[in-house]
This record gives structure tokens, C-alpha cells and sequence, in this order.
């Protein structure tokens, strides 16, 4: 993706200014907890713009992004909405020192329910953040400020993170996109742990596109974070021709309130409608591995991470949030052990779940409620917001959360899209096919290959590369060096065989990127005489392409005057 895309119209002090104003505007000042000054904020976004003059490839030129307190900016206070707590890191983290690098400005630190512990934004003693649309609902948490700092047009890109569904329930309550990498794809050095093993770094935008963005300029191995994960050799880029989507039994849809349900319903059949295959299925293990997050002796993590700084009395703490991690402190390890067994058979449970389907198709969250009725019951309400958010990350799967059709009364209303571990750009593919947005190019890994015959989009063999998650990239012509001829083989296919510069004519082909494992498989198992070999196009770079030996050639009738396999099939 090209910054073209993103920064049309605008630079990054235009940005910045845009946001300021936006900021006294909207009058939200529980959004955040530390806003960077003017002068700070103008001489990043003049910097920008300089390397924007200079020629730099900036993904992110232009957009301004609100971090998570509890994620660290060198300079800026770290609170984890806790004031006790506070601390001023000299290193940034590593994923927000990407997306500097990449262009963005930061604007400041965001409210959150504290150290991370809540879905419903109101558990800080930086105020409630309040719904972006209707202040007297909650907004969702824990990473509230940077959803509704996003939701309110104040910033183009909000860092959330998300253990148990804070970036995805946020996004749902206030009509944007959240999307929740594969744990570890993002590394989480300079983040304030709530569970270490299940914490993510995640994205909040108004767009797919700008979300998706965002994220894959934050991906990549980190050595400073142990957990941090590469992308797989395997990793597959795109969903199939066809886009097949498992939904929940309804039994496993009775948390939802009834305007939710309906819309849930609406949004399956919207889904069918636009060509989706749709599979019902049975989550029940999934939602029984939910409650493991806080019922379970997993919960441990969190009196881990802060446990003994709130065992100490402390004016500043949330006191839900303290009971929490209080309460973390008492499973024995005879029961994490039993609880993380549980985890194997459930993570097996949800492989075989999403074995034959693209994804999970879920509502994000079940309700949205008022400030006042959590308030009242901070516990249970919270609790069930999380009943399709709290397995993820325990199942070890990625999520991208979406708009779907308002409800009934035109609130907004989200749907999350759930895949295996690494099937992040499938789980981006069906949420762009559910919304209607374009598929942006997420994960960037693998290797180009072209293809000249058989193996084009609608093409007897085309199914092949769709086995292997192979993403198409464009059209393209060889270079003139090349002549096209029709083998003797079942099913028929063409071979493109080189003679030298002006001894043939551009072949028409198509370009797909495969992961490295997947064209190894293919070179496997290719048969003779196709090869697979380096080939010239017209514009004269050298992709990996099919090819064939030149023993077959005088058996074979040249087509080269067709200019193209489909159009001598036509003739």
C-alpha cells in the first residue's frame, strides 16, 4: 500500500492542527490522560513533512495516532491509569517507535479501565470515558480513550490493547474498526502486562484500510520481546474465490440483548446475501474457555503483573480492579496447570471448529450499556460484554472487529471476524467481503509468482494456488523473448518457453504472491515438463514464473499469435 493512499490532500501539520482544533471542539478531556503541547506536536509533524519533501517512503505520512497509557512514549508519563503507578520511560515502545517511523505523530496518552482490566471504560480515576455518540453510554474498554479519540475524529489511528476484548469491544460501541493481530505478531515490548502470555498491541481506525495499515507497519519480530512472532512460512495471503463463514448455534447467542440478536441475524443474512457460505456451528467449548480468562487460574497473570503494587493501599486505585487482582492471587498451581489443559483441548476444539470454514463470524460484544447501570454492577455487566472477546487470545486466534448494520434504533453495532493463529489476512479478507471495503494488502510476506496457463483465475487449475492462500497482485505481459505453445497434457495447458529478445511476443499472465512454504510445496509438486524458473516481464523486472522445458516443443502447437492462454482457449 502507498502513502498516496493515506495522505491525499493533507501533510502532517495540517494533520496536526486539524486535530487540535477537533480536540477543544468535542470537549472530551476524559479522553486522555497526558496530551502532548502544540509546540511538541507542530515540530514532529514539521519533521514529517520534511522527510515527506526529502522522498521518503512514509506509509503513514500525515495521520495522527492517541496511545493507550499504559503503552509507552519516551518522554511521556506512563500511568496505566493509575497515578500512584506513573513512571516516565526514556525508550518508546517498540511498536508505537514503528509507526513513528513510518510518519505518524503521536498526540498523547489515553484514558483506560486501569492496568488494562475492564470493558467498559469507566473503572480510572481519570473520569469515565464516555460513548462517542451518546455520553451517557459507556464507551467500551479497556482502551477507551483511543477508540473514542478515533470515533470522534480526533486522531486517524488509536493503540489499544486487548487481553480480554479491548480492542474489539470499543470499536463495536462506537462504529469503528478494531483489529486484534495473532498474539505476539505485534510485540508488546513497552507495554504495561495485565496477562504477559495473552496481551496483544492493537489498532483502532475509522477505516479497514488505515487499521490494517497501521498494523502491518507495527508487525515483526522485536528481540527486546520474547513473545514477538514471525510470520510463518506457511502463512496463508487470501481467502479462496469463495468466502465460507461458521456462525454460532443460536443456543450460543442467548447473552445478547434482543436489539443485539436481531442485528446479529441481520448481519448473517447480509453475509449470505453477498455470496458468503454460511456453516453453523457449535462454540460451546470456545465460550466455556472464556471463562477461564477471569474465573480460572489463569487469572493469576494479573496478580502477577500488578499484584504486589496494590496489595499496598493505594488512593489512586480503581477498586473493582484492585478486587480483581486481589482475587488473582489465591488459584493454587496444581489448578493454572489444570486450567492450561483445558486450554490445549479447547485450542484443539477450535482448530477443528475452523478446519473446513475461512472464519468465525461472532457479534463483539452483547450489549451496550449505560455509565450508570455499570456503575450500579460493575462485575456482571462487564462480565458478560466479554462472552465473545474472552477466548481469543486464550485459543490463541486473531480477530478483526467491524461495523455492521445499525440496530433497530440506528445505534451502531459490530461483528468480529475470527481466524486461526497467522490467518490474519484471511480474517482482514472477510471482514473487507462483509463490509464492502477493499482488502488491503496486510500480512507483505512471500514470494511473486507468475503464472501463464492453467493456473489463471478461472482456469482448470487456478484451485491449486487457491489451496496454498495464494494472493493475487496483478495482471502483467512477459517480455517479447518468449513464445506460448499448447502441450499434449490433461487437463490442457500451455508452456512458455524463452528464445532470446524479439524471438517471441508478450504472453499475457497474472502475478500472485505465495508464502515460501506454499511455492516450495508447488515446485514439489509440479509435473514434468513445467518448470518453475525466473521470467522476464515487459517492464523488465524478473519474477519466479512457470515455464517449460524445450524438448516438448516440437510436439507442441505454437499459440504465441494468440498473445495468451485464455484468449486461444476462446478461440
Amino acid at each position: 500500500m502507498t502513502s498516496d493512499v493515506l495522505t491525499t490532500a493533507t501533510v502532517a501539520t495540517d494533520r496536526v492542527l486539524r486535530a487540535l482544533d477537533r480536540i477543544a471542539e468535542v470537549d472530551r478531556p476524559e479522553v486522555w490522560i497526558t496530551l502532548r503541547d502544540r509546540a511538541a506536536l507542530l515540530a514532529d509533524a514539521a519533521a514529517v513533512d520534511a522527510r515527506i519533501a526529502a522522498g521518503d517512503h512514509l506509509p503513514l505520512a500525515g495521520l495522527v495516532v492517541a496511545v493507550k497509557d499504559n503503552v509507552d512514549v519516551a518522554g511521556l508519563p506512563t500511568t496505566a491509569a493509575c497515578p500512584e503507578f506513573a513512571y516516565t520511560p526514556e525508550v518508546t515502545a517498540a511498536g508505537v517507535a514503528r509507526l513513528v517511523d513510518a510518519g505518524a505523530v503521536v498526540l498523547g496518552k489515553t484514558n483506560l479501565d486501569q492496568f488494562a482490566t475492564g470493558l467498559v471504560g469507566t473503572r480510572s480515576p481519570y473520569g469515565a470515558v464516555r460513548c462517542s455518540w451518546d455520553p451517557a453510554l459507556v464507551s467500551g474498554g479497556s482502551s477507551s480513550g483511543s477508540a473514542v479519540a478515533v470515533a470522534l475524529g480526533i486522531a486517524d489511528i488509536g493503540l489499544g490493547t486487548d487481553t480480554a476484548g479491548s480492542g474489539r469491544v470499543p470499536a463495536a460501541l462506537n462504529g469503528i474498526v478494531g483489529i486484534k493481530a495473532t498474539i505476539g505478531v505485534i510485540p508488546t515490548h513497552g507495554v504495561v502486562p495485565a496477562c504477559v502470555d495473552y496481551d496483544c498491541l492493537t489498532v483502532f481506525a475509522a477505516s479497514l484500510e488505515v487499521a490494517a495499515t497501521a498494523t502491518a507497519v507495527m508487525a515483526g519480530p522485536e528481540p527486546r520481546d520474547p513473545r514477538s512472532r514471525p510470520w510463518p512460512a506457511d502463512v496463508r495471503l487470501s481467502t479462496g474465490s469463495t468466502v465460507r463463514v461458521a456462525v454460532p448455534r443460536p443456543e450460543d447467542l442467548t447473552a445478547l440483548c434482543p436489539q443485539y440478536r436481531t442485528a446479529f441475524d441481520a448481519a448473517v443474512r447480509d453475509a449470505q446475501e453477498s455470496g458468503v457460505r454460511i456453516a453453523t456451528v457449535d462454540i460451546s467449548a470456545l465460550l466455556d474457555a472464556a471463562t477461564l480468562l477471569y474465573d480460572g487460574a489463569v487469572v493469576a497473570e494479573r496478580y502477577a503483573a500488578v499484584g504486589e503494587f496494590l496489595a499496598v493501599p493505594r488512593a489512586g486505585a480503581d477498586p473493582t480492579v484492585a478486587a480483581i487482582v486481589a482475587a488473582a492471587k489465591a488459584p493454587a498451581a496444581h489448578e493454572l496447570v489444570a486450567d492450561l489443559d483445558a486450554l490445549v483441548h479447547a485450542r484443539a476444539r477450535a482448530r477443528e471448529l475452523l478446519a473446513d470454514v475461512d472464519a468465525l463470524l461472532l457479534p463483539t460484544t452483547t450489549e451496550h450499556p449505560t455509565i450508570a447501570k455499570v456503575q450500579a454492577d460493575p462485575v456482571a455487566i462487564n462480565r458478560r460484554m466479554g462472552t465473545y472477546t474472552n477466548f481469543c487470545n486464550l485459543l490463541d486466534l486473531c480477530a478483526v472487529a467491524v461495523p455492521a448494520r445499525p440496530t433497530a434504533s440506528g445505534a451502531p453495532f459490530g461483528i468480529t471476524v475470527v481466524a486461526p493463529a497467522f490467518a490474519d489476512q484471511i480474517a482482514v479478507d472477510v471482514a473487507a467481503h462483509l463490509t464492502g471495503a477493499p482488502s488491503p494488502d496486510f500480512v507483505g510476506a512471500g514470494v511473486e509468482l507468475a503464472v501463464f496457463g492453467a493456473h489463471l483465475r478461472g482456469q482448470a487449475l487456478h484451485f491449486q494456488l487457491e489451496e496454498l492462500g495464494a494472493r493475487f497482485v496483478e495482471t502483467v505481459h512477459t517480455s517479447d523473448a518468449y513464445r506460448l505453445v499448447a502441450l499434449n497434457t490433461t487437463p490442457p495447458k500451455p508452456g512458455l518457453v524463452r528464445h532470446g529478445p524479439g524471438a517471441g511476443a508478450p504472453i499475457v499472465g497474472e502475478v500472485f504472491q505465495v508464502s515460501e512454504a506454499g511455492l516450495g510445496r508447488f515446485l514439489a509438486q509440479l509435473p514434468a515438463p513445467m518448470t518453475l524458473t525466473s521470467v522476464e516481464l515487459s517492464d523488465g523486472r524478473h519474477v519466479v514464473g512457470f515455464g517449460c522445458t524445450n524438448d516438448v516443443v516440437a510436439d507442441a502447437t505454437d499459440i504465441t499469435e494468440h498473445g495468451g492462454w485464455v484468449a486461444y482457449r476462446q478461440s
